[in-house]
């Protein structure tokens, strides 16, 4: 065995859970326990960077096992922990050659306009109803065209309708449904719809149809009702809540398919993590509630400032305290954020992108422009191909590999790039003028709630392991957290 060896700082992130010692394996997004053994040889590397076997062997033999504290030294060099090279390599992905796109979802903006005027939304292309641009049938249909013909082979198919608010567009939503069902089937393929809503034009039939054909919903909501009415306004400058609660209570008494979200924007004055929470979960009664911050909108007064970004993920993390509780008795509280970090931790994702914009997802405009998702639509960023012409891929493939790599970046080597991987490509758009550009402005306090996310995994895991086979979608077996 060679005589030096360097310790990996690049991928190897230590933390402690309650009683437990933690290592975070960053190439894997994988979560160790830490025996005794480890512990010490991890503590000793830190000491010395650069040591040699036999500073190893001095240092532990008196209370380990020779043979123990080679084996560990063997694990620790495959895993890449250590390295018999003095700048050992931090793991990251190469650019690649955009041939084939493995996609399988199709974000339909089926309307400009919107009956509401929430005064921070994103959307530059929103107009009210009456002026809103619809998306034809002819185009709908051929976004399922486009991608059954990219990607023929994938078992499932999710169709998503967006807006404006895409129940002023009702009747193609149908329209399509009733086209796309058969189709799929012919093929033997699965197909979901999914739709976010205002919930303001809801009513009962619609409820039921939407019921029958097994709809992912997610309704816009921002809280109680002196939060909500804060922002989200009807045309004439109305609060909306008194009808938005209405719906929800007629929406979640009905809807029995599938489980209903709430979506909350949180801008400026608007942070109270946890109040909001138990008023949309125990009042009104959603399935998950999922908070989205907004830092880098066009009209800055909407913003979050510094000080309140550190206060929603303050609250977050206070919040997921209170996730942990219930986990660990075996009950869930809906905490979307947390919820998927832990998915994602349980099935050890590894994301060389942020999502799956642009790869798995692309969005159709109402003129047939593809666009990265949902929200560029109506954005000044170029479209990448038509209905007509195609997906650019030589395009896209220069816009994915620009992002994919992480060379003199900071995420290059940040212990958690493996899950943020840059952050949002409109956060970045917003805030730099740049898709491609990192969202450094989130660094620090991301890399803070993924560490508290390790930590509430660990503790689940040890108290209550049989909660991941419960309630995490889509459920995997429960991993123990092994010793190393």
């Amino acid at each position: 065995m060679t005589a030096k060896f360097y310790l990996n700082t690049h991928n190897v992130h230590r933390l402690d859970a309650e009683e437990q010692r933690l290592l975070f394996h960053v190439p894997t997004t994988s979560i160790f326990a830490l025996d005794d053994l480890s512990t010490d040889l991890l503590n000793l590397l830190k000491r010395k960077p650069e040591t040699s076997l036999a500073t190893i062997q001095q240092g532990l033999c008196t209370s380990h096992a020779p043979e123990e504290v080679e084996q560990t030294i063997r694990d620790f060099l495959a895993m890449e922990i250590i390295s018999q090279e003095k700048e050992g390599k931090a793991h990251n992905p190469l650019p690649l050659e955009l041939k084939e796109l493995p996609l399988n979802t199709v974000v339909l903006n089926v309307n400009t306009g919107c009956n509401l005027s929430c005064t921070y939304c994103y959307k530059e292309d929103l107009t009210s109803p009456s002026k809103g641009q619809k998306m034809s049938l002819e185009t709908a249909i051929r976004s399922i065209d486009l991608l059954l013909e990219e990607s023929p082979d994938q078992d499932s198919y999710n169709i998503v309708f967006f807006g404006g608010e895409p129940l002023t567009n009702l009747p193609l939503i149908k329209s399509v449904v009733e086209h796309a069902e058969p189709r799929f089937a012919a093929l033997k393929k699965q197909v979901d719809f999914s739709l976010t809503t205002n919930a303001t034009l809801l009513k009962e039939s619609t409820v039921d149809w939407l019921n029958a054909h097994r709809f992912g919903l997610t309704v816009s909501i921002d809280g109680p009702k002196a939060l909500h009415d804060k922002n989200r306004l009807s045309i004439k400058g109305q609060g909306t809540y008194d009808l938005v609660a209405s719906k929800v209570k007629m929406l979640l008494k009905r809807y029995t398919s599938r489980p209903v979200g709430a979506r909350v924007t949180l801008t400026r004055g608007v942070t109270d993590i946890v109040d909001i929470w138990d008023h949309l979960f125990n009042d009104l009664g959603f399935n998950e509630v999922g908070f989205s911050p907004v830092t880098s909108g066009d009209i800055s007064l909407f913003n979050l400032s510094n000080d309140e970004l550190v206060q929603v993920f303050e609250g977050m993390k206070t919040l997921g305290k209170h996730y942990v509780a219930a986990a660990c008795q075996n009950r869930s509280i809906g905490f979307a954020n947390l919820h998927q970090m832990l998915t994602n931790l349980h099935e050890g994702k590894k994301k060389s992108l942020p999502c799956g914009a642009g790869t798995a997802m692309v969005a159709i405009d109402n003129t047939g422009g593809i666009n990265l998702c949902h929200r560029f639509t109506g954005s000044d960023l170029p479209n990448f191909g038509t209905l007509e012409t195609g997906i650019d891929k030589s395009r896209l493939g220069e816009f994915i590999s620009e992002r994919l790599d992480r060379a003199e970046k900071g995420c290059e080597t940040c212990h958690i790039r493996n899950l943020c991987s840059g952050g949002c490509y409109h956060e970045s758009y917003a805030r730099y003028s740049d898709p491609a550009h990192p969202t450094y402005h989130y660094c620090d306090l991301m890399r803070d709630w993924v560490d508290f996310s390790v930590q509430a995994y660990a503790e689940i895991m040890a108290e209550n392991p049989d909660f991941f086979d419960t309630y995490l979608t889509p459920r995997t077996a429960a991993k123990e957290i092994p010793q190393t």
